[in-house]
C-alpha cells in the first residue's frame, strides 16, 4: 500500500480489499473448524463439527499452501525442510500467541517481540566444528541462516492475481534484504507489476518506492548445502545471486538497489 498515493489508498480499500483480500483473513472457525475459502474454494470442514485445537497439516496448510508449506515437506523444491524430517511441525516453532495476536498492528512482522528466529535453538558458538564456528562468527548479522541454509529453489510468483491471472515458477535469489540493506538473504518476488490494479482505477503512483523483491524465510532448511560447504559458491561463482539481468522486466527501479556482489576471499601471499 506504500505504492499508492493517498486517493489510491482509499480506492484500494473500497475496491479491491474489500473484495478480494478480505476473504483470507482468518477467524476462529477458519483455523479450528473448517478451512477458509481460497480463492472461492474451500475443503470444509476439518474434523466433523469439531473443534480442532492442533492439526498444522490442515490448518496451517490451508492458507500456506501455496508457497511455506510445500516447501517445508518437500513436494515443491524437492528438499523437505531437515526440521519436518526430524517429526517437528510449524507449531513446533511457532506459537499460538503469533497466531491470535496481541491486539495491537504491526506493520511488518519484524517489529513483534519473540517471534522464531534459528538462534533460539542454534547458538552462535555452541557448534560442534571449529569451521562451523568461524564460519558464523563471520557472517553473523551480514548473511542470513536462510541465505546460506536455504537447501533448493523455492515458488516464485509472477504477474498478480487481479492483473489477469498468475504463474509461479521455481527460483532461488540472495541480495540484500529491502528492509535491512546490511543483510544478504533469500528474496522472493512479489508480483506487484505496474498494472496490478489497473482494472480498479489504481495506477501505483508510488510504484517505485518499494522493490519487487522481499525477504523470505524459506522453509527448506538443511545443515549441510552447497554454500556451506563450498565458500567458493558464493565469493567466487556468485551462485544464486540476483544480477540485472534477472530483474523482472518494467518492474520497481528500487530492484537494482538489492544487488550484492560478494568479494572473493582474500588469499596470503
Amino acid at each position: 500500500m506504500e505504492r499508492f498515493s493517498a486517493a489510491e489508498t482509499k480506492i484500494f480499500d473500497r475496491e479491491v480489499f474489500e473484495k478480494s483480500c478480505r476473504v483470507c483473513h482468518a477467524t476462529c472457525g477458519d483455523c479450528h473448524v473448517k478451512s477458509p475459502a481460497i480463492s472461492g474454494i474451500s475443503v470444509g470442514l476439518i474434523q466433523g463439527h469439531r473443534f480442532v485445537k492442533k492439526n498444522e497439516g490442515k490448518t496451517c496448510a490451508f492458507c500456506h499452501g501455496g508457497r511455506v508449506y510445500p516447501e517445508f515437506i518437500g513436494e515443491y523444491g524437492g528438499s523437505p525442510d531437515v526440521h519436518y524430517e526430524k517429526g517437528m511441525m510449524c507449531m513446533d516453532c511457532h506459537n499460538k500467541r503469533e497466531m491470535h495476536g496481541d491486539g495491537r498492528i504491526y506493520r511488518v512482522k519484524e517489529e513483534v517481540r519473540d517471534r522464531p528466529s534459528c538462534r533460539d535453538c542454534h547458538k552462535t558458538g555452541k557448534e560442534s566444528k571449529l569451521t562451523a564456528q568461524i564460519a558464523h562468527l563471520k557472517h553473523q548479522d551480514r548473511v542470513s541462516c536462510y541465505g546460506c541454509h536455504s537447501s533448493a529453489e523455492y515458488r516464485n510468483c509472477y504477474d498478480c492475481h487481479i492483473g489477469g491471472g498468475s504463474s509461479a515458477k521455481p527460483g532461488f535469489m540472495l541480495g540484500l534484504s529491502p528492509k535491512n540493506r546490511k543483510l544478504v538473504t533469500t528474496l522472493r518476488l512479489i508480483p506487484t507489476v505496474r498494472n496490478s490494479f489497473k482494472n480498479a482505477g489504481i495506477k501505483m503512483e508510488k510504484f517505485d518506492h518499494l522493490p519487487n523483491y522481499w525477504d523470505t524465510p524459506a522453509h527448506n532448511i538443511k545443515k549441510r548445502t552447497e554454500r556451506t560447504r563450498f565458500c567458493d559458491t558464493c565469493h567466487e561463482e556468485r551462485k544464486g545471486f540476483l544480477t540485472k539481468n534477472m530483474l523482472i522486466e518494467k518492474g520497481s527501479e528500487a530492484n537494482a538497489k538489492l544487488i550484492y556482489h560478494p568479494k572473493p576471499i582474500p588469499t596470503d601471499k
